[in-house]
């Protein structure tokens, strides 16, 4: 099982009404500014938080450019997750078009 790329611009299309929205920037990155009902575990405490994830619920993954939460969805997907998306472009991207 593989995980879908979206590009962040476009966030809204794969946000579920129940979907699990991840930031997986660092604490200190946040201050920059994130996308609407995220919620942050950051890439190197994610696998120990795997539990507070609902396997039966989309998973949508966001970080700076894409690079963190692509590590992210590889974790997940190997984990069993299902409905995996990794935001392509990040908030680098997200700054670019506000």
């Amino acid at each position: 099982m593989t995980h879908r790329e979206h590009p962040v611009a476009d966030y809204e299309a794969v946000l579920a009404a129940d979907a699990q929205l991840i930031d997986v920037r660092e604490p200190h990155e946040l201050a920059r500014g994130t996308l609407p009902g995220a919620i942050n575990i950051p890439l190197d405490s994610l696998a120990g938080r795997l539990g507070e994830l609902d396997k039966n619920r989309r998973v949508v993954l966001l970080c700076r450019s894409g690079g963190r939460s692509g590590i992210a969805a590889e974790l997940l997907t190997a984990s069993g997750f299902t409905d995996v998306v990794n935001l392509t472009g990040g908030m680098l991207a997200v700054n670019r078009t506000t």
